[in-house]
């Protein structure tokens, strides 16, 4: 059965490698005794001749191959080519099997191939079935799984076969997926079934991005190889329409100056030297106006200042920001201005270890306001060791004194670390945790110039502690963190 061509496919073969369809093509290849040396010499010549424009490979279409016999076999499956001239040179080289038709074991052998885990999305998948119609035997129920599966079916058939077998096999509309035609004149139906493939694995690729107030991005899969043609993008609302010319090596372009909050139109047209390819559409709708303050952020905590940020700045709509601040339950609430240009501030003299609500408001020209709160919390107080001492009690041994603020909230103890071994170079670490009550403690062991460390532990991290070296009767301490 012939249809007209579509315009689609005359373009497609003006130009070797148009980027049209994404999917995975599955050639059951009739190649059992029945089908003469002529015959399946000529089929493999259509093949090459129906697959030529496609680009091959993941991404864009992969194609497999299953040979009917007695003992059906995979002659390649979908990634072994990912080139013309491979998979050309792998069909034109395939040997014929002969034997007997053995359909239903051979449609087992695609089944595999085509079967995909549930639950997840995959490019279209066609299987092409190329018979003389000699006794196929029971294709039925196996065709019927392979549709269910989402596979679309494609028949064309060389010799007197049983319609309703066929009919049967194919994926609706049988106009466009059935063909019936003579070895001699298999040429006349390229186009045709190179169409149909094409309508089932076709991809439309325009598609929108990051799209604003007053802008958008457009995107779509480079169909113009080659660097020949343009494309021609047209974009509208209900009160506006603008044209663009792009190059064919272009695959994206960015809309502005669109008006917020409207729903647009886009028009994607790829021109060649010799006519026009299908159009490509899409709609979108830019986003309402957003008043500032959208999002507010602390960082820079300390114990009496903490940074907020709010964003997006806009200069241009903001008369000023103010920014009010008070300790959580109850306290003085202080408030600071900002002009429209300023998105951040530093705020200063809190309490410590406090948590503060911070109200950031925009004043816009129109007179609106906008106001957004976070939650910021001050750092802990950590004092640092005051005093520490060392006092030899032995060759190797020291009693440790220091002093430190006692009365500091959140104080849980001291930590203390110092080095062991006989000598400097073979010394190893120790350490101790001691409770708050204690501010004293012998260590024993000690290596030559043994350093040993104290720093106070609270609630929440350490504090800054000293050091002192071991050997001195009264050691100068240096800070330690």
């Amino acid at each position: 059965m012939r249809r007209p061509s579509a315009s689609f496919s005359s373009f497609s073969l003006s130009f070797t490698g148009f980027d049209c369809c994404e999917g995975d093509i599955l050639l059951l290849l009739d190649s059992s005794g029945s089908i003469t040396t002529y015959e399946f010499s000529r089929l493999l010549h259509f093949l090459t001749d129906v697959l030529r424009p496609f680009l091959l490979g993941r991404g864009q279409v992969r194609v497999g191959m299953v040979l009917v016999g007695t003992e059906p076999r995979v002659e390649f499956s979908f990634d072994a080519y990912n080139s013309q001239n491979a998979l050309k040179e792998a069909l034109l080289r395939t040997q014929q099997l002969r034997g007997d038709t053995n359909t239903e074991a051979a449609l087992l052998l695609a089944q595999k191939l085509l079967r995909r885990p549930p639950g997840h999305d995959y490019p279209p998948r066609v299987l092409l079935w190329l018979t003389d119609g000699v006794k196929p035997g029971n294709v039925d129920e196996p065709m019927a799984a392979l549709r269910q599966e989402g596979v679309s079916v494609l028949a064309v058939s060389t010799g007197h076969a049983n319609y309703q077998v066929l009919h049967g096999a194919v994926t609706p509309p049988t106009e466009a997926h059935l063909y019936f035609v003579d070895i001699d004149d298999i040429n006349i139906i390229t186009e045709d079934l190179r169409e149909a493939i094409i309508e089932l694995i076709r991809v439309e690729r325009l598609q929108v991005r990051d799209v604003t107030t007053h802008s958008a991005l457009l995107q779509w899969r480079s169909v113009l190889v080659g660097g020949l043609g343009h494309y021609e993008l047209r974009y509208s609302s209900d009160t506006e329409e603008r044209r663009l010319t792009l190059q064919a090596e272009q695959s994206w372009a960015e809309l502005t100056d669109l008006q917020l909050d409207t729903r647009y139109t886009a028009w994607l047209t790829p021109h060649t030297p010799l006519q026009r390819g299908n159009t490509l559409t899409t709609s979108f709708t830019t986003l309402p106006e957003v008043l500032s303050p959208v999002s507010v952020t602390v960082s820079e905590s300390g114990a009496d200042r903490v940074r907020v940020s709010w964003a997006p700045l806009q200069p241009n709509r903001v008369v000023r920001y103010l920014v009010e601040f008070g300790p959580i339950p109850r306290g003085d609430v202080r408030a600071v201005t900002l002009t429209g240009r300023e998105s951040s501030t530093l705020l200063t003299q809190l309490q410590p270890h406090t948590q503060y609500l911070v109200t950031v408001t925009a004043v816009h020209s129109s007179g609106q306001q906008r106001a957004m709160s976070v939650r910021a919390c001050t750092q802990e107080v950590l004092p640092g060791l005051l005093d520490l001492q060392l006092t030899p009690v032995g060759s190797d041994s020291v009693k440790v004194d220091w002093r430190g603020h006692s009365e500091a909230a959140g104080l849980r103890g001291y930590w203390v670390r110092w080095e062991t071994g006989e000598h400097a170079s073979l010394s190893s670490s120790s350490s101790r945790y001691l409770p708050a009550q204690s501010l004293s403690t012998v260590l024993t062991h000690l290596s030559p110039a043994a350093r040993v460390c104290v720093s106070p532990v609270y609630r929440t991290a350490r504090g800054e502690g000293l050091c002192c070296t071991a050997h001195a009767l009264t050691a100068a301490a240096a800070p330690w963190g």
